[in-house]
């Protein structure tokens, strides 16, 4: 009665689930780690036993519960965020990185290398000081607005710092985006500024307006004109011969370390009971050889249904969030595509079908927007790809969702990857299982935007 009661004052009679939430651990969780977000009322609530806890952390776990079952919340209680301490997590640009690797020499050097590349080192330099002169603004209104802060750069970006920050900040796109949230394991906010919006897509970031205009988004935080949006993340267990330690695909000797943590693996065939990676995925996971002319073998489990060997160039699993990523351009029906399926329909069943270019858009539109899903959604959505049919190996079903994936490898260099940022080795006996978990999912914010009036 006490949830049910809690949920229709705060939520509404929309949200039917809610007594389930009361338990375990993510209820335990969020009460012994405070939010850092803070909130305008403050009432304590006594329930069964000694425990006390403050309603906006019940409100906080009733909300996070319907957005995760995937019910639209408008309900904006008055929530602030008072900041003290942020991070920003600064992407290195492609600048800075061909300057780091090749250090020592004169930049006149560099631009002639780099012309040799094909490379157009004035537009790498032009973007280099869009970015910093982003970060730059970034920095001056944090600081107006008396709040304290920290830039780091990938190499610097560790637990450490992101326990310090009310707030984390990725500065770049969605790679810097999916960086920061890779080293997020609690409840801590992450939002994301897109530094160059007219070269990056930051789709995982705020809208684009925002990237030159971040004192409106400390107003917003400040006035509580924002909602909290949580984005699930994929969780791996992995059993058998799986270092725990991954190999950063962004530094530059990354093929070293594949080979040094392959070795590794070898010495590892022994290794008791399962375990998960101290990582967990955003957008999507891909399982398969490390080199892509190599065709990949494994078993696959799909939720509770039966095993099934397949032959592939790999198979991926995506989020909500990473569904308009790699699994969009994978699975993507194109107009071309269509107009010759309708053709082909046309001659073989006389029908009379429209082809005109409005209709042919139409249904690509909606076949393609049938392949996103929300973020908070608990369901991933796995892709075979380029799978190999035949009377040995079957994929009755390439694609679909589903709420857990086990996949046992026969591959003989194979790779786990998360985030197309960190790979474990993944090879013959490796066992992986996949699946999201409430408590794993990534604290986020939606800024409200001003509705205009009516004249």
């Amino acid at each position: 009665m006490f949830c049910s009661r809690i949920a229709k004052n705060f939520l509404g009679p929309n949200c039917s689930t809610l007594p389930r939430l009361f338990s375990g651990y993510l209820v335990e969780k969020l009460i012994k780690q405070p939010p850092l977000l803070l909130t305008g009322s403050y009432h304590v609530l006594t329930v069964t036993g000694p425990s006390k806890f403050r309603l906006s952390r019940l409100y906080n776990v009733i909300k996070r519960s319907c957005t995760n079952q995937g019910e639209r919340n408008d309900l904006n209680m008055e929530t602030t965020m008072q900041l003290k301490r942020v991070l920003v997590l600064s992407k290195i640009t492609r600048y800075e990185y061909e300057r780091q690797r090749h250090e020592g020499i004169s930049e006149k050097k560099l631009e002639k290398l780099l012309a040799e590349r094909g490379s157009d080192y004035k537009k790498l330099l032009q973007r280099n000081d869009i970015h910093q002169g982003n970060i730059k603004q970034l920095c001056a209104m944090l600081e107006e607005n008396g709040i304290n802060y920290k830039v780091v750069q990938r190499k610097e970006y560790n637990e450490t710092c992101i326990d310090w920050a009310d707030l984390v900040i990725s500065a770049g796109g969605d790679g810097t985006y999916l960086s920061a949230a890779s080293k997020i394991h609690d409840a801590k906010p992450l939002i994301g500024i897109n530094t160059d919006p007219n070269n990056s897509e930051g789709h995982l970031c705020l809208p684009n307006k925002y990237s030159t205009d971040f004192n409106e988004v400390l107003q917003k935080l400040k006035q509580g004109k924002f909602r909290w949006k949580w984005r699930q993340r994929i969780r791996v267990t992995v059993d058998g011969a799986v270092p725990l330690e991954p190999v950063d695909l962004q530094d530059q000797n990354h093929r070293d370390q594949h080979w040094k943590m392959r070795e590794k693996a070898k010495l590892e065939t022994t290794v008791p009971g399962p375990r998960i990676l101290p990582i967990k995925a955003l957008n999507e996971v891909f399982i398969g050889e490390t080199l892509s002319s190599v065709v990949s073998y494994y078993v696959v489990n799909i939720d509770d249904g039966p095993a099934e060997k397949q032959k592939s160039s790999g198979i991926t699993i995506c989020t909500g969030s990473g569904s308009t990523s790699w699994s969009f351009n994978t699975n993507k029906l194109s107009s071309q595509s269509l107009q010759e399926i309708l053709r082909i329909v046309k001659e073989e069943t006389g029908c009379n079908i429209p082809e005109s270019q409005d209709s042919v858009k139409r249904i690509v539109d909606r076949f393609n927007d049938s392949l996103v899903f929300d973020p908070s959604d608990v369901r991933m959505a796995y892709t075979v790809r380029d799978p190999v049919v035949n009377r040995i190996f079957a994929a009755d079903f390439p694609r679909g969702f589903a709420k857990r994936i086990s996949i046992r490898s026969r591959c003989f260099d194979a790779c786990l990857v998360l985030d197309s940022g960190y790979s474990f080795i993944f090879n013959d006996g490796a066992m992986a299982t996949l699946e999201t978990r409430e408590e794993d999912a990534l604290r986020t914010l939606e800024l409200i935007e001003e509705e205009p009036d009516d004249e």
